[in-house]
Formats: structure tokens, C-alpha cells, sequence
């Protein structure tokens, strides 16, 4: 049975009336002295916390998902029940199964000169964690590190998208209803908050979201010596082999760059593919999504992109890459382009380079460059040219082929003859490389992100270290002459 949680002291710290900056450093300071209080929190206890989120997910689904879509316009029901509600009991559960064994003290080899001693891994909660989250995925991308810093021991704050206001503000009051402050606290607010939050001296703070508010995230955090962890994103390529089956990888490439409207830091950013095949390809393309989405403006299946902002800036790089010589091929019949929706066409950029604004951000939205090449090699290069992608996908045939491009590429992950899957695999970390991030988490890799392997050396009564010691002499040298030559 998990363990009960006082809440006496905390709901009065709940019912706080300080303004949103004030009620940020009350929270911080209200965390850091409960987790000095209880510095190891028993699996009972971190038990009790997850199966009190597993509960909420469970509790608010409905609420959540229409929070999230009147926050987007319009956003598919069935596709925030998938990626965000599913995305996160499932991570929950999974942490459940194995949140015993991950605790366990690891014992790990001594070396013979240090006999018998004995050495271990005491696996420990770093302290307060602090998680800014994006909009694409509002729940989801809050609620995986949540759990996973509870799940280690942490207390945690959370600083959710100020461009989701309404779900920010759902999520706010429903952890309240299910967590101390000094447990577990949502803060919603501005971008201000977002940089005051960023400068709180945490144990840890972990980031989702651009390169750029990356990179001052970093630097906030540069300040108080805090580690961070940064999932980011960048230009994710697909590349489609001489090979591949293309009906078969066109849906599943369609599938993957259209789920909530290409608003996912894993979607292929842009394809790659044989110059003898480019045609074959987009009509693949347009036949696979015109079976996935016959229609877009009044389809409920499609999301909205999320603000004006983003719709606008989606239209001026399209028109940018057509100025610059790209042709632009719609994947539906007709253009259904609506502003006042925001549902944005789905779309191809034959002969995307380069040279054209399209190709040197991330997208982030229904748009796909299409890169030809004629070799393999030139595609692998190609990659390589460029920053190091969160993901990378390749579709074919060849085992040679494959292993070359997992080989001669670096990416923060991979999926082979589909695209986003690897990162709903629990087993496997998830994080970027160089420019699209660094740090990882998802599984036990998460736990570990928010876990202090504390090496201890436990020395022996007798041992031989006292010959060691001064006054050196013969004795001395000739055990170091004996260490340095068999150890």
C-alpha cells in the first residue's frame, strides 16, 4: 500500500495570494525544504506519487484533450488521446514495473589492490527539478519528466507553454487537487516567468522546445552550476532508399509528418530521395494522404497549427522556397488553406535547397521539402553537412545500405522504415546530439537523469592501504613497483 502524504502545511501554502513571481520562489523554497526533510523517499512513497498521476491522466482525459484543442483551434481528438493521454499512462505504467529494480543499489567490481574492500552505486534523488514544457505536446512533454523525477524521488515544478493557456491552466488546477506544492507545483505564466523560472537554482532543469530559447535556457542555468537536460529539435531527414517500397513508406512518412499537423519535433523535416524516383514518390505521397485525409479544412482527424503567428510563418516560407525556384505540390486535390481555421494544406517542395529559408529552420508544420540525390553516398553527406537531427529515418531494403547510413550518420535517434516510433519505445532513451539537444530521457534512462549514482567505497577492517602510507621507504616502493607493473 503506498505510503499517505501530509498535506496539511502544504494546502495552506496553496492558498497563496502572492503574485505569480513571489508564489514561484515560495514554491521553490517550500520544495527544497521538504526534500531536505525526506532526502531518499521510499518506493512506497514515489509509488504513491505515480499512481496519483496515473489516476489524474485517467481522471481529466476528457478535460484535457478539449483543453488542448481549443488552445490549437482545432485538434484531432483521437490524435491528443494517441500522443499525449496514451503517450503518458503507458510511460507511467512502465516506470511502475520497474521503479523497484531501478532503485536498487548497484554493486560494481573492486580491483585487487584495493581488497577487500567492497564498492556500490547508491542510486539518489537529486533534489528540486524543475521542467519547462512546449505546446506541440502539451501533456505529454510535461508529464514524461515529471514522472520520471518523481518516480527517482524528486520533487518537481513545472512551467508549462504560455501559447496553451488553457490547458496550462487546467493542468495547474487538477495537480493541485492531487499534489502538495511542495511535492509537485504547476506554474503558469508569460515568457517572464519562463526566464525567471529558468534562473531558480535547481537541481536539475530540463527544457523542451527550440534551439534558440535552448540556448538561453542553458545560459540562465550556466549561472547557478545547474545541469540541464535539452531536448530540442532541428531538421530531421528521411531518406528513401533506391529500394524502398514507396506505397508503403509514402503512408508511413504521410502518417508521421502530418499527426498534429507536422507540429512534432520528431517529424522528417525533409526528404531525400533517388532523382529517378522524385515522381514515383510524390504521387505515392498524394495517394497516401488523400487516403488519410480526403478532405482537410472541415476534417476532424486534421489539427490546426497553433497560433496566427506560426500559420503565417508556414505561408512565407512556402512562398519563399516558390520565389526561389521550389515547385509546391498541395497533397490534396484542391488548395484548402483557411486562415481563419488556421488548417494549413498539406505540401511538398520539389527541388527544396539550401538557399531557401525552408531548408534552414524546422518547419514545424504539414510542409516537406523534397531533396533529390543520386547516390547513396551523396545522401549520407548530405546529412552530414548539416547540424545533427533529433531524428533520422531511412527507408529500404538493402541491410548494407541501412547499416552504412546508421553508421556514417549521427542523429539523436533512429527508425528504420517508419518514422517517430522509436520514441514511444520505453527501452530506449530518448534526447538529441550536439545542436538538437543533449541529455536523454524515457525509461529507466529518464530515472537516471534525475538519479545521483553516488559511488561509495566500503574499506574493509584489514586491508593493505596502511602500506601505503608515510614514511615512504623500501616498503613503499617496492608495493608501488608491484601495483604499477600486474594493475
Amino acid at each position: 500500500m503506498s505510503e499517505p502524504v501530509a498535506m496539511d502545511r502544504p494546502q495552506a501554502l496553496a492558498a497563496s495570494s502572492a503574485p505569480p513571481l513571489a508564489r514561484m520562489d515560495e514554491v521553490f523554497a517550500a520544495q527544497r525544504a521538504a526534500f531536505t526533510r525526506e532526502m531518499n523517499p521510499s518506493l512506497g512513497v514515489r509509488r504513491d506519487r505515480l499512481d496519483r498521476l496515473l489516476l489524474l491522466t485517467q481522471t481529466h482525459q476528457d478535460a484535457i484533450i478539449e483543453a488542448i484543442s481549443a488552445d490549437f483551434g482545432h485538434r484531432s481528438r483521437q490524435e491528443t488521446d494517441l500522443a499525449d493521454i496514451f503517450a503518458v499512462l503507458s510511460a507511467i505504467r512502465h516506470t511502475q514495473r520497474h521503479l523497484r529494480r531501478w532503485m536498487k543499489a548497484r554493486r560494481v567490481p573492486t580491483p585487487l589492490h584495493l581488497l577487500p574492500a567492497s564498492s556500490e552505486l547508491i542510486r539518489q534523488p537529486l533534489g528540486v527539478v524543475g521542467v519547462i514544457s512546449p505546446w506541440n505536446y502539451p501533456y505529454q512533454l510535461a508529464m514524461l519528466p515529471v514522472a520520471a523525477a518523481l518516480a527517482a524521488g524528486n520533487r518537481a515544478m513545472l512551467k508549462p507553454s504560455e501559447l496553451t493557456p488553457r490547458f496550462s491552466e487546467l493542468l495547474r488546477q487538477i495537480a493541485a487537487e492531487s499534489f502538495a506544492p511542495d511535492e509537485f507545483a504547476v506554474l503558469p505564466g508569460d515568457v517572464e516567468m519562463g526566464r525567471a523560472f529558468s534562473r531558480l537554482p535547481f537541481d536539475h532543469l530540463f527544457f523542451t522546445g527550440s534551439s534558440a530559447v535552448g540556448r538561453q535556457i542553458a545560459l540562465a542555468a550556466a549561472a547557478n552550476l545547474t545541469p540541464v537536460t535539452l531536448e530540442l529539435g532541428g531538421k530531421s531527414p528521411a531518406i528513401v532508399d533506391a529500394d524502398a517500397d514507396l506505397p508503403v513508406a509514402a503512408g508511413r512518412i504521410a502518417f508521421a509528418k502530418l499527426l498534429n499537423a507536422g507540429q512534432t519535433c520528431v517529424a522528417p523535416d525533409y526528404m531525400l530521395v533517388p532523382r529517378t524516383r522524385v515522381n514515383a514518390f510524390v504521387a505515392a505521397m498524394r495517394n497516401a494522404v488523400a487516403a488519410m485525409y480526403p478532405t482537410i479544412a472541415a476534417n476532424p482527424d486534421y489539427t490546426s497549427i497553433v497560433s496566427d503567428r506560426h500559420y503565417q510563418r508556414l505561408s512565407h516560407l512556402v512562398a519563399d522556397a516558390t520565389t526561389h525556384g521550389a515547385t509546391r505540390v498541395p497533397l490534396v486535390d484542391a488548395a484548402e488553406d483557411s486562415a481563419a481555421s488556421r488548417k494549413f494544406t498539406p505540401t511538398l517542395l520539389v527541388g527544396a535547397d539550401d538557399g531557401m529559408a525552408v531548408m534552414q529552420e524546422e518547419i514545424f508544420g504539414p510542409v516537406l521539402p523534397v531533396v533529390a540525390y543520386d547516390s547513396l553516398d551523396e545522401a549520407i553527406d548530405y546529412v552530414n553537412r548539416h547540424p545533427r537531427p533529433l531524428a533520422l529515418y531511412w527507408f529500404g531494403a538493402s541491410r548494407e545500405h541501412r547499416d552504412r547510413v546508421l553508421q556514417g550518420t549521427l542523429s539523436g535517434g533512429v527508425t528504420t522504415n517508419d518514422a517517430c516510433w522509436h520514441v514511444s519505445q520505453e527501452y530506449l532513451p530518448f534526447g538529441g546530439v550536439g545542436a538538437s539537444g543533449m541529455g536523454a530521457y524515457h525509461g529507466e534512462r529518464g530515472f537516471l537523469t534525475f538519479t545521483k549514482e553516488k559511488p561509495v567505497l566500503h574499506q574493509a577492517r584489514v586491508n593493505a592501504i596502511a602500506l601505503l602510507r608515510p614514511p615512504y621507504g623500501r616498503r613503499f616502493e617496492a608495493m608501488l613497483s608491484l601495483l604499477k607493473r600486474y594493475f
